[in-house]
């Protein structure tokens, strides 16, 4: 083990679409911003005050077309993945660096839209199922808990 760890954690908000990109060997690459809050009382003042910080995500090949498909602007998602800084030169030979999460996992949390619809056909898929079971069928629910 080497004794270190790169791990990210987020939820937050995302702050625009999906920016797909995609290559000639057929993989692609989809980027968008999520903004996280951080809300607190000024201690001196009494004032409350709101940060609000941006990370940018990138995700890969099929993940990357499932954001695509179902994120967009303003929707709530939790990202999981690990820092990775890139460097350049800009037109001015200057060094520029971008600190990227590069998402290995994900949630969507804002259940509208397409998301909703795809909740809903999961949710009926999973009634036909258990109606379809006899020994469920005859025996009834001891709660109406969603769970």
């Amino acid at each position: 083990m080497s004794g270190t760890l790169n791990k990210v954690m987020l939820i937050g908000h995302t702050g625009d679409d999906v920016k797909m990109h995609f290559f000639e060997g057929g993989g692609s690459i989809g980027r968008f911003p999520v903004a996280t809050n951080e809300t607190y009382t000024n201690r001196t003042t009494g004032e409350r005050v709101s940060n609000t910080e941006w990370h940018n995500v990138v995700v890969r090949n099929k993940a990357a077309e499932v954001c695509e498909k179902y994120l967009k602007k303003g929707d709530k998602v939790y990202i999981e993945g690990r820092l990775k800084t890139r460097k350049w030169q800009d037109d001015q030979g200057k060094d520029r660096y971008n600190t990227e999460i590069h998402c290995s996992e994900f949630t969507f949390l804002s259940p509208k839209g397409e998301n909703e619809a795809m909740n809903n056909e999961a949710s009926q898929a999973q009634a036909s199922a258990s109606s379809a079971s006899p020994s469920q069928a005859s025996e009834p629910e001891k709660d109406d808990l969603p769970f």
